[in-house]
């Protein structure tokens, strides 16, 4: 079992490849677009081998997946507070492990208890309910 560490900011698949004499690894745009990281940042990587999942899918047996599932869940209320502002201008929130939640109309440093209304892999949305808790 993989430990995964709570400053997780993102988590996805991507391929490694060769370019112009060194290795890259394509961040997918959806991590930038929601604030997950930011492109002018260094960061931390970790690798973790496919071969496993892989190996289960050719199986054609379903296990559960070895990547962490999102923290929250549809329907669930939560309080959060309020740390940053997206490119959009809604409030970002993190949860267990940097999970990301959108709160639109959220401001920076607002406590809000907020009703998750969409999941993602890598991030949610929640409306607020109650402002300043």
């Amino acid at each position: 079992m993989v430990e995964i560490s709570e400053k997780l900011l993102c988590l996805f698949s991507a391929d490694v490849r060769s370019e112009d004499g060194r290795y890259v690894i394509e961040v997918p745009r959806r991590e930038i677009e929601t604030g997950s990281i930011d492109p002018d940042e260094t960061y931390r990587v970790a690798l973790i081998s496919s071969e496993r999942a892989e190996a289960t899918e050719t199986e054609g047996t379903e296990q559960p997946s070895s990547e962490p599932q999102p923290p929250v869940e549809v329907g669930e209320i939560r309080y959060v507070e309020i740390e940053d502002i997206g490119k959009q201008g809604d409030g970002i929130a993190r949860v267990e492990r940097g999970y990301v939640i959108i709160v639109p109309g959220a401001e920076i440093g607002e406590r809000v208890k907020i009703e998750v209304t969409e999941v993602k892999s890598n991030f949610a949305v929640g409306e607020i309910i109650e402002d300043d808790f």
